[in-house]
């Protein structure tokens, strides 16, 4: 394949043209075994293996979910490809197989683009998987879409399969990301470790696998708020759930962000999103992967029907972010 010729990091987007653009992004992307036809066609040829196949597609809007000012373009890669590949990873899925989709004005730098992508790669090879490729497009402000193709080896886990009795159980870092936008929201860009932790989140991948191999029940990936996606298990799964406080870790860079903002520290953990945490239900009889620990039970429904209560009682507020 020939090499495309390089394009200057200060060239606008106009200046570059659709194809240069594509040419240019396309060699950022190395391809993986299964992958018989990439970037460049009408659509990408993937080998199908052994198991189920797993597809999420997500959205990022400037303005809404990222600002450039508040991050580098590679670290808005990542964030976007983590989000998708964690949605696979909630399933009990591998990621294998990515397309990205940018909008974006035409006086938009070629340098901020190739970052971008550049970043979006490395998350995507971090977990073995491959950007087989996308489209591009003008528009007002830059916008991110992303479809992210996974396989499972069992059978997926999903969010309605929480029963009475099971034990409810989180994994990964939850609250940073959101203790970071309040930090940045403010004006201020520390302490550092939150704000880095929204600007490049680190969802535990591996932890989704785990728990389907473990017999998880339900599952989901904590995009939203930890409050708000356990509504979605109890929904989906005709339950009720309670979140136990003294369970949760509540790390001190929130205690410090708290004191300094006049904030709650423990809001930022059940109604902070971004981290891309994974929440589960597991049998009551199962030991829990490495990594995971319990924060609450699974009930059945009462006459309220299906719901998430705090410690026993019914929490004030939507539980997290709310798109509209």
């Amino acid at each position: 394949m020939p090499v495309p010729p390089p394009v200057p990091r200060d060239a606008t987007l106009a200046e570059v043209g659709e194809f240069g653009l594509i040419d240019a992004l396309t060699a950022l992307l190395p391809q993986g075994e299964h992958v018989l036809i990439g970037p460049g066609d009408d659509a990408a040829l993937l080998r199908l293996r052994q198991g189920h196949a797993v597809v999420s597609t997500d959205l990022m809007v400037e303005g809404r979910h990222f600002r450039r000012d508040w991050a580098e373009a590679s670290d808005i890669g990542r964030r976007a490809a983590a989000q998708n590949l964690a949605d696979i990873a909630a399933m009990g899925g591998r990621p294998h197989s990515l397309t990205l989709g940018l909008a974006a004005p035409a006086d938009l730098p070629a340098g901020w683009v190739l970052d971008l992508v550049r970043g979006f790669a490395e998350e995507c090879a971090s977990v073995g998987a491959s950007v087989v490729g996308g489209d591009v497009t003008r528009a007002e402000e830059v916008v991110l879409a992303v479809t992210v193709l996974g396989a499972c080896t069992v059978a997926p886990v999903v969010r309605s399969g929480a029963r009475a009795g099971d034990v409810l159980a989180l994994c990964g870092r939850q609250g940073w990301a959101a203790a970071g936008l309040a930090v940045l929201g403010r004006g201020f860009r520390s302490p550092r470790a939150v704000v880095e932790a929204y600007r490049r989140p680190e969802p535990p991948y591996a932890a989704g696998p785990q728990a389907a191999d473990a017999g998880a029940t339900a599952m989901i990936d904590v995009s939203d708020g930890l409050l708000a996606e356990a509504a979605h298990l109890a929904s989906a799964s005709g339950v009720t759930i309670d979140v136990r406080t003294s369970a949760l870790v509540v790390d001190e860079p929130l205690h410090a962000v708290g004191a300094a903002l006049g904030l709650e520290p423990l809001s930022f953990v059940l109604t902070g999103g971004d981290d891309h945490a994974l929440l589960a239900t597991f049998p009551p009889d199962v030991a829990l992967p490495e990594g995971w620990r319990s924060i609450g039970t699974v009930g059945g429904v009462g006459e309220d029907g299906p719901r998430v209560t705090v410690d026993g009682l019914v929490p004030e507020g939507p539980g997290g972010w709310t798109h509209f």
